[in-house]
Order: structure tokens, then C-alpha cells, then sequence
């Protein structure tokens, strides 16, 4: 298993890898964000760069089936 300090990270390299924020990896990320109750810095900025990446239109939210 993952340090906790590391999935968000991981699911978000993975977004901005596929370019593609699925439901899965949404999901997963929501999840440990509730898990934790906080978001680090690290994980911020990471989240913040998605955010920034789908902004741009360089990464798309893929719909639930």
C-alpha cells in the first residue's frame, strides 16, 4: 500500500498522464481526501495543477457511464 502522502499525487500523474480525469480516478481521490480530513501542501499543488491542466482544456472530466 501507498503512503497516504502519495495517491493523490499518484491519481493525479495519472490524470494528467491520460489526459483524462475518470470517474474512477475522481472517486479515488475524493475518497482520500475524506479519509484524510486535510490536504497537504504537496497534495494542493497537485490538485491545483489539474485543475489548471483541465482549465486549459489540456485534460477533459469524463463523464460517468
Amino acid at each position: 500500500m501507498q503512503a497516504s502522502s502519495t495517491i493523490i499525487r499518484t491519481l493525479v500523474e495519472r490524470a494528467l498522464y491520460i489526459r483524462r480525469l475518470t470517474p474512477d480516478i475522481e472517486q479515488g481521490i475524493n475518497c482520500e481526501l475524506s479519509r484524510l480530513g486535510y490536504v497537504s501542501e504537496v497534495d494542493f499543488e497537485a490538485l491545483e495543477l489539474l485543475m489548471c491542466e483541465m482549465d486549459a482544456g489540456r485534460v477533459k472530466l469524463v463523464p460517468s457511464p
